[in-house]
């Protein structure tokens, strides 16, 4: 309290303490003994009991503050009382705080995948003891396949309200993919649609309610054969209608119109996809296409010879037009004629020679192709180049293409959704039982945008499609298994697993309140039959813990706190007279702040909180508690020009950043506090979570810090 002595004369003051709502004790060693008075210095004498009431001298205008330790001992709200009592006048107040639990609901994520080949796998977890025990909820997840859940993307498609030549196409060709790989399973399509189970083990929640948090589409064409028919009909006549004089397509179609050859590209290559799932086409359509990919395939060799022509000398003179390397592009149309059976021999050598200056999405189409004109010696180099981009995540069982710097974004070759797809495709022909076309699968699915479609709706489309083959190749499309799930020894749950209930089995196993106890508990899947497994597990407790450690697996944050200390800076700038002169600017030097470390009031901190994200997520949200003693430096919430582009909401408890985007990687959030009140105050851990997809939550370490005058 800063007690202040407006009247005309030396007063004696009586100054009290009054507590209400049984959240705050007063500690021990706080308070004077009550008639004890304070020294010269401001000192009060060392206590040998606590007391809610001091006694201090003020002088006539004088002020003094007066100083109370107190513990919190529960949460709820805090009602503070102080008077000051003379003989002359005497003046009181009162406020309210909220006082929070040290604790917090934390959720822990485990993943693993059992192979073919497996029949078991394990992990251990630990329910700690201080908790609040009907808050306790252990979640274990599981599916036979990931690939699965490409239906979701679908409605996507169908409904993309434009009608260029890719998104005419894509309309229709994904969901034919789709429903063929259904009825070839033998499936009651009405069935599942009315029940359907979530496939991908990894998302949390009940299915109806996110999908309202994603605003997904009412309705899905691939469950009703009528309906897909009308889309095809539709799809192919537009396509025919769009298909110019020349045979090849443009973006659009009408006058002033040229064929191009990416587009001509990928309207043949969705025609010759389409016709291998049953998709009558009108007579002459897809030749004339392939005839004018044909025609642009010899215009590039000529202009490959041309680089080569040498003059009346002997030396290098090439010959308008020319190109020195086979291009990204040139791979493109030789993988979609050669998947009509056509073969270029002289492109082949053109491509090969070039490969290390191909994209890695360029690279894929060319070992594709290679594939099916069955040049292994080449396919194994292409191979081993690619390998050497991929990057495994055992943590997650991922693995994902670290595209080079000169994998321009912006053009077609770039997309890292596309090029990952047709890399799935590659592995689904030579090696769709290893160990890492499920990982790339993995990947795919966890990069959805809205957890349900990609990019674009042609990335969509190519994934669907690998993921398709994925599913064929693997046989995960014909699961035949029973999964066990045991905890510390004792079976908890048995699913049989067939094609027939692919997507209506009971795909989770619930715990909670007093069935989660405490302790460290050990977590079996085992699975009999044939075809992999993939399991999530997620163990949820509002933990009371004294220091609560960190969690988190797709999304990680670590929080580091760093006093910041002023240096002399100065800089040249122009004076009245444009001479340069020295200015002095604000800068500090950054100390790291280890875990109990001490402040003093008025200290400057920076907090940086420091995020790893295993993908790129959407519309996530990082809270920074931060201790009760401490308050943010800025005044203002708003786009504080971070290099994420998030949005900081300062409030009275914590400081939150929201962030549209999230890309894979390190990143890192900065802000700034003050000391201010001393004590000893713990700040809980800083958290980040997705908003429209509960799996996605991690925290850091919480961290105390002491505040001293």
């Amino acid at each position: 309290a800063n007690v202040h002595n407006y009247l005309k004369t030396k007063k004696s003051v009586k100054v009290r303490l009054e507590l209400e709502g049984g959240c705050l004790r007063l500690m021990d060693g706080t308070g004077p003994q009550e008639g004890a008075t304070v020294t010269t210095a401001g000192r009060l004498p060392a206590p040998s009991q606590p007391s809610l009431e001091q006694r201090i001298e003020l002088e006539a205008g004088g002020e003094r503050r007066v100083d109370w330790r107190v513990k919190v001992v529960r949460e709820g709200e805090a009602l503070i009382r102080m008077a000051a009592l003379t003989d002359e006048e005497s003046d009181a107040m009162e406020q309210r705080f909220p006082v929070y639990v040290h604790g917090m609901l934390k959720m822990e994520s485990f993943s693993g995948m059992l192979r073919a080949d497996e029949s078991a796998g394990k992990f251990d977890l630990t329910v700690p003891a201080e908790r609040r025990i009907e808050e306790s909820r252990l979640e274990i997840r599981y599916s036979p396949t990931l690939a699965g859940a490409m239906v979701d993307a679908l409605p996507y498609l169908a409904e993309y309200p434009y009608g260029c030549t890719e998104q005419t196409l894509n309309r229709f060709v994904p969901t034919v993919i789709t429903q063929k790989i259904l009825i070839d399973m033998g499936l009651d399509l009405k069935k599942i649609q009315e029940k359907r189970t979530n496939l991908n083990a990894q998302e949390l929640g009940d299915a109806a309610e996110r999908a309202k948090g994603w605003k997904r589409f009412d309705r899905n064409p691939v469950f009703d054969a009528e309906e897909v028919g009308k889309m095809v009909k539709e799809g192919v006549q537009r396509l025919a209608e769009m298909q110019l004089a020349d045979g090849g397509w443009g973006w659009f179609s009408g006058y002033g119109e040229q064929s191009w050859p990416h587009t001509t590209a990928v309207v043949v290559h969705g025609l010759q996809v389409a016709r291998q799932n049953d998709v009558a086409l009108p007579a002459g359509m897809l030749d004339r296409g392939l005839a004018w990919l044909k025609g642009h395939q010899e215009r590039q060799k000529q202009m490959l010879k041309n680089a080569l022509a040498k003059g009346p000398d002997g030396k290098s003179k090439p010959v308008n037009p020319w190109k020195e390397k086979a291009d990204n592009l040139d791979s493109l149309v030789f993988y979609v004629l050669g998947e009509s059976g056509q073969k270029d021999d002289e492109m082949l050598e053109y491509l090969y020679r070039d490969r290390v200056s191909l994209a890695v999405y360029a690279k894929a189409l060319f070992g594709l192709a290679l594939h099916k004109q069955q040049v292994q010696d080449k396919l194994d180099m292409i191979l081993k180049n690619i390998e050497q981009f991929v990057v495994l995540d055992d943590e997650n069982q991922t693995a994902h293409l670290r595209l080079p710097q000169d994998n321009y974004w912006w053009s077609w070759y770039g997309s890292e959704v596309e090029a990952h797809s047709f890399y799935l495709q590659l592995l689904s022909r030579t090696d769709p039982k290893g160990k890492l076309a499920p990982r790339i699968v993995k990947y795919l699915l966890n990069n959805r945008k809205h957890a349900t479609y990609w990019e674009s709706t042609r990335d969509t489309s190519y994934a669907i499609e690998a993921l398709a083959e994925y599913l064929k190749a693997s046989g995960e499309a014909k699961p035949d298994l029973t999964v066990e799930v045991w905890l510390d020894g004792k079976q908890q749950k048995e699913v049989k697993i067939s094609p027939e209930d692919l997507f209506t089995f009971d795909n989770k196993l619930v715990l909670t309140g007093p069935a989660v106890t405490g302790g460290k508990h050990t977590v079996e899947i085992k699975k009999r039959g044939t075809g992999p497994l993939y399991y999530n597990a997620y163990l949820t407790n509002f933990t009371l813990e004294d220091f609560i450690t960190r969690a988190g697996l797709e999304v990680k944050v670590q929080r580091k706190l760093y006093k910041l200390v002023p240096v002399d800076k100065s800089i040249k700038v122009a004076g009245s007279r444009g001479q340069a002169v020295d200015q002095k600017v604000e800068k500090y030097a950054r100390e790291e702040l280890a875990n109990d470390a001490e402040l003093k009031s008025g200290d400057l901190i920076e907090v940086e909180l420091e995020i790893e994200s295993k993908n790129d997520y959407e519309y996530l949200i990082f809270e920074d508690f931060k201790a009760a003693g401490c308050e943010a430096a800025a005044l203002q919430s708003g786009y504080g020009g971070n290099a994420m582009g998030a949005y900081m909401e300062l409030r009275d408890n914590r400081t939150s950043f929201f962030v549209r985007a999230l890309a894979r990687g390190k990143h890192s959030l900065a802000y700034r506090l003050r000391s201010e009140i001393p004590g000893r105050f713990s700040a809980l851990p800083a958290r980040a979570y997705a908003m429209y997809a509960p799996e996605l939550k991690g925290n850091s370490d919480e961290i105390k810090v002491r505040i001293a005058d």
